[in-house]
């Protein structure tokens, strides 16, 4: 489907969980957010029902997402049972990689192409720093196990203050280079002041050609991540919520009050 802007919306980003279990200080407080009731988190025949519709209507690419898609009970099965959707060419993942080492392999046999995994510095202390929580050592285990899986190219988000210039950031680049992983750099971003800029070595940021929609995981389709338009599948059915979020896309992002990266997905 094309939006009223003529861009061809074929890529949707699916948020599984609002759960995490890191706290990186530019995501969430320290003593975390209260999370969505179980209740309200859409099952994985909401999703695929979803996943169809979307598919059905131009979408190639899916990417799953969190909170921390990994933390999901379950994930391997939904990977699989989205893998297996007619007219999908592209099924990704981003994740911390706390957990990629314990699930990788599985990830792969069920049908995951390839992993972005977040990385901000490679120094322990600063990582520290930065997740609150968890051990830099389990990210570097769950690359090198993705990369063993053949969940290939993994691309590293590298989130920065202000340029890839900064130490943590060529640091992060050299990490890069002498193992063979892609790294994305990503401006930190603020929903609530509408702060966003174009990632180098990658396509987000580029209103004039976005061509993504994002599925929350209580079931909100966002047509814009800087938007507090949501148009939720529970309450309005899946086509009309996916229609309406379509015609409704904004031509560039603005402001959102109402949702954290946490639940939204990045």
């Amino acid at each position: 489907m094309y939006d009223s802007f003529d861009r061809k919306i074929n890529y949707l980003r699916i948020s599984v969980t609002d759960r995490c279990n890191l706290r990186c200080y530019y995501c969430m407080p320290a003593e975390g957010i209260k999370p969505m009731d179980h209740a309200d988190i859409l099952r994985f025949e909401e999703i695929l029902e979803v996943a169809r519709f979307a598919i059905d209507h131009g979408v190639d690419k899916i990417r799953i997402t969190g909170g921390e898609p990994l933390v999901r009970k379950g994930i391997v099965s939904l990977v699989e049972m989205l893998a297996k959707l007619p007219g999908l060419k592209d099924l990704g993942m981003t994740t911390n990689g706390i957990l990629l080492n314990r699930f990788a392999h599985q990830l792969a046999e069920a049908g995951l192409h390839r992993v972005n995994v977040s990385l901000d510095t490679i120094d322990p202390v600063r990582y520290n720093q930065i997740t609150r929580l968890g051990s830099i050592e389990d990210v570097f285990r769950g690359i090198e196990a993705a990369q063993e899986a053949g969940l290939t190219p993994v691309k590293i988000n590298c989130v920065v203050d202000k340029s890839s210039d900064e130490p943590d950031a060529q640091e992060v680049k050299t990490f890069c280079r002498e193992n063979d992983l892609l790294v994305r750099f990503i401006p930190r971003m603020d929903l609530e002041t509408g702060q966003f800029s174009v990632v180098e070595g990658g396509d987000g940021g580029h209103c004039s050609t976005c061509n993504r929609m994002r599925l929350t995981a209580n079931g909100d389709l966002k047509p814009c991540l800087f938007s507090d338009l949501a148009f939720n599948v529970r309450s309005l059915g899946v086509e009309k919520a996916y229609t309406e979020a379509i015609h409704r896309k904004p031509a560039c992002g603005s402001i959102n009050h109402i949702n954290q990266f946490n639940n939204i997905g990045g």
